[in-house]
């Protein structure tokens, strides 16, 4: 849910990594590559032979109360390895009547079903074995994510999959501990209000972090008696259905959770404007948030909850520590391939360690490990679809034309797959739209400042407010700076730290 709530976090970021058993196979002669040893500008690195995952796609059809059943259509669509560009596996395509076939039976389970008049104990046991299951089948899940999405497979092991396995215990601690209140009235009364589920509950998740945003989504309206119907993004349908099997060998009855893969128009769209869902929750472009809430407002006024687009600030101040600030500065960016809504995709640089600033960005850029998201040591995969890539290139395109000086990158890396060379821009401005406008890829923008009035304004000055960085050893500068950005989280000297405990939202169009 958005909130305004602003979170600053005074400590250091660092990432480290370790090698995994795994559940894929060498091919050709792809070994593993460690750390500086795969620069982009070897494109053999991804050229070899891609590793071939050993995990089984056992599912491809939609999930409506408690089964996998093929869409009423019979049509399928591919789920393609970003990789290579390659059919992983057809999975069903889900149209209206399936929309409408879900939504019968999470209404059905939720107005006859045991899930909400099921004690809140029940619910959390639930919930707590669906954990353990998830933790139990890491390795299976962690491939297919990688495999679907792209994303480096040491940082799904690592970092998404047990965040995934702790954002589903917190929620269902949640589910006992949800109260009303006894209220004070003037006159002869006794009043008390009641915290009770909404009812059906449609969500529509995108695919830059499949499993995180399934949680996020589903782990709440879970603990709090709701049933769902659930859109995934088209591009990565196969980590999110096996996760959702997991959640019925755990005991959720029927109808609680239901699955629809397919495309906004002839499925998220369906789910937005359905008259029997009771609330939907989306995550992706502003674009498309836009359409959630005019067809939300034109059926039945179902509540919304939006989190949308960004071009979140990057802030290094004069006193920083350079080198730290370049590494930090370079995680927020090019974490996840740059396909994070919050990604630090406007540096904005002091004027006094600019130049200095600008040159070890441009060498940690070089040195940044590109290749096979299943090998050791790699730091950036593909991005997520050619449609993505061609975009990416477009906005790299317009950099150059418009007079921002392309320090490195700006090119396909190797010949196949949707791999993208780290890209750095120098001299870049505020009217430009590679500062504008949301590019979603590997691409960092360094803007020059004078002083915290210039940046506090140049950084307010985007439709956007969602996240923003700070990276200072002044207090006051850090203070001054966390309470002047219009966004709703900050970060200070670290950059995407997430927590279950910790609200993520903001404010503007973010």
């Amino acid at each position: 849910m958005a909130s305004s709530i602003k979170i600053s976090r005074l400590i250091s970021r660092s990432i480290s990594s370790a090698s995994s058993s795994t559940l894929f196979s060498r091919g050709g002669n792809g070994g593993y590559r460690g750390g500086l040893l795969a620069k982009y500008s070897t494109a053999a690195v991804v050229d070899e032979q891609p590793i071939k995952p050993l995990v089984q796609v056992e599912h491809t059809g939609l999930l409506i109360d408690g089964k996998f059943v093929d869409a009423a259509s019979g049509k399928t669509f591919p789920t393609l390895d970003p990789r290579t560009g390659e059919v992983i596996a057809h999975v069903a395509e889900g149209h209206s009547e399936d929309i409408d076939r879900a939504v019968a039976a999470a209404r059905k389970a939720f107005d006859i079903g045991p899930w909400p008049k099921m004690t809140t104990y029940e619910r959390q046991k639930i919930m707590l074995r669906a954990a353990d299951l998830i933790e139990k089948h890491n390795d299976e899940i962690v491939t297919l994510e990688t495999w679907d999405n792209g994303n480096p497979y040491e940082q799904s092991r690592q970092v998404e999959i047990p965040m995934l396995v702790r954002l589903i215990r917190y929620y269902a601690g949640w589910a006992d501990k949800i109260h009303g209140l006894t209220v004070p009235a003037d006159g002869a009364y006794h009043v008390q209000t009641l915290h009770e589920p909404i009812g059906v509950a449609g969500q529509i998740i995108p695919w830059n972090f499949p499993l995180l945003m399934f949680a996020w989504k589903v782990g709440p309206a879970l603990a709090c008696g709701n049933t769902v119907v659930m859109k995934t993004a088209e591009q990565t349908p196969l980590s999110v259905l096996y996760t959702t099997r997991l959640f019925l060998e755990a005991g959720l009855p029927p109808g609680v959770l239901n699955i629809v893969y397919g495309f906004g128009p002839t499925a998220g769209a369906v789910l937005a404007s359905h008259m029997d869902v009771d609330k939907v929750a989306f995550t992706g472009s502003t674009a498309t948030g836009k359409v959630i809430l005019l067809l939300a407002a034109q059926s039945n006024l179902k509540q919304v909850t939006l989190e949308l687009g960004e071009k979140s600030p990057f802030i290094v101040c004069e006193d920083a520590d350079v080198d730290q600030a370049v590494e930090l500065a370079h995680f927020a960016l090019f974490f996840n391939q740059g396909q994070c809504c919050c990604a630090g995709s406007r540096t904005f640089v002091h004027e006094r360690v600019y130049d200095e600033f600008v040159e070890k960005a441009k060498i940690r850029a070089l040195n940044r490990s590109v290749g096979d998201p299943f090998k050791s040591g790699i730091e950036q995969g593909p991005q997520i679809d050619s449609k993505l890539f061609e975009k990416i290139l477009r906005y790299i395109r317009s950099g150059v034309d418009t007079g921002a000086t392309l320090e490195t990158g700006g090119e396909r890396h190797g010949s196949k797959g949707y791999y993208i060379q780290p890209t750095v821009f120098s001299d870049v401005q505020d009217d430009m739209p590679i500062t504008k406008e949301e590019i979603f890829g590997p691409v960092q923008t360094i803007l020059k400042f004078k002083n915290n009035e210039d940046v506090i304004q140049r950084a307010n000055n985007s439709k956007y407010g969602l996240a923003a960085g700070i990276f200072t050893q002044n207090i006051d500068t850090a203070n001054t700076l966390t309470r002047a950005l219009k966004v709703g989280t900050v970060w200070v000297n670290c950059y995407d730290v997430f927590d279950a405990t910790i609200p993520f939202g903001g404010i503007k169009t973010k």
